[in-house]
């Protein structure tokens, strides 16, 4: 398989262009669990059965759409792509209003591929609070229905969860394999949704003692500053530093380039 392929949803956080390094890294397993999802670029990799999950129902929702009625939403947003260009930015202004009043998943699609510089945000009440990219149109609908297809054939033998963590792995078992990806401690305000940092590691305990072998991407360094978590020693084997390009957020907000390493700590 060609390891270069566009995302079908932009989620904060992604780890499309490490997403094939990652997975050189995972044991053989039975199940794939994956119960941070987000932009799903590592669950594109993966060829066995699999559950994923997000406490951010509509993106659930987006998933499941994809994959089991995927001409639906290639219909949806052509149309209102086509809306967006022929009668201007307050369309996408409508539709974000929408989808914080019915949280509509293909609403949320549209303002992924629309707002600015693709960067998802939401506010404290779960609100979508990015703004419309007016020097962009948005990716083009024949473009998009090509890459919908792609995800939706990928993902078909995926379970897809509305539910955290726990509820997402509830299920695993010795011989399966759980990847994390949750919100990373020092990014707070960014993600849809927060994680308590004592619970999480009680969690990677839990899944230690069922003897299920995990995978943790979390905070790493970012330019000079060195943002790696306490992490218990006795949770992993190895820490790996993988490189991650430069930090977009701070190329948005500060208009300046800081090299990323994020942390992968493997639990054998």
């Amino acid at each position: 398989m060609n390891n270069k392929f566009e995302p079908v949803i932009k989620w904060s956080g992604s780890k499309r262009l490490q997403a094939y390094e990652i997975k050189s890294y995972f044991p053989e397993f039975n199940m794939y669990f994956e119960p941070f999802i987000g932009g799903g670029s590592m669950l594109y990799t993966i060829d066995n059965e699999g559950v994923a999950g997000d406490i951010c129902e509509p993106l659930i929702g987006l998933w499941n759409i994809i994959k089991n009625n995927p001409q639906e939403l290639i219909e949806y947003y052509e149309r209102e792509w086509n809306r967006l260009q022929d009668e201007g930015h307050e369309v996408y202004y409508d539709i974000r209003t929408r989808f914080n009043k019915d949280f509509d998943p293909k609403d949320l699609l549209f303002l992924s591929r629309t707002c600015v510089n693709g960067l998802i945000r939401f506010n404290q009440d779960g609100e979508f609070n990015n703004s419309f990219h007016h020097s962009r149109k948005g990716i083009n609908p024949k473009r998009l229905e090509k890459i919908i297809n792609i995800w939706s054939s990928r993902i078909q033998n995926k379970e897809f969860i509305h539910g955290d963590y726990r509820e997402t792995t509830a299920t695993a078992k010795e011989g399966d394999f759980v990847y994390l990806d949750p919100p990373y401690f020092n990014t707070k305000g960014r993600y849809f949704g927060k994680i308590d940092y004592d619970e999480f590691i009680q969690f990677l305990y839990d899944l230690k003692s069922r003897n299920i072998k995990y995978a943790l991407s979390y905070d790493g360094i970012r330019g000079e500053e060195n943002f790696i978590v306490d992490i218990p020693e006795d949770l992993y084997e190895r820490h790996i530093l993988i490189e991650s390009g430069n930090s977009s957020f701070k190329k948005v907000m500060d208009k300046s380039k800081e090299k990323v390493l994020e942390s992968l700590y493997l639990s054998w």
